[in-house]
């Protein structure tokens, strides 16, 4: 059985978690929420997508 999760919402998720929990501050989340928003219209961003699709292949590849 196979589960499709998009990683947004996974990421949302976890920094909710973080927030409640205490664990990061609104500013520093703040901050790091900006930095994914700029860093995703640099030329960074192509490779950064190739590297996580390919994580994320050789995880889908995984047999148990």
């Amino acid at each position: 059985m196979a589960i499709s999760l998009s990683v947004v919402l996974l990421l949302g998720i976890i920094l909710v978690v973080l927030l409640r929990g205490g664990s990061i501050k609104a500013g520093p989340a703040i901050v790091a929420v900006l930095f994914g928003f700029f860093l995703a219209s640099t030329g960074m961003a192509d490779d950064i997508q190739r590297f996580l699709d390919s994580i994320a292949r050789t995880i889908n590849d995984i047999q148990f």
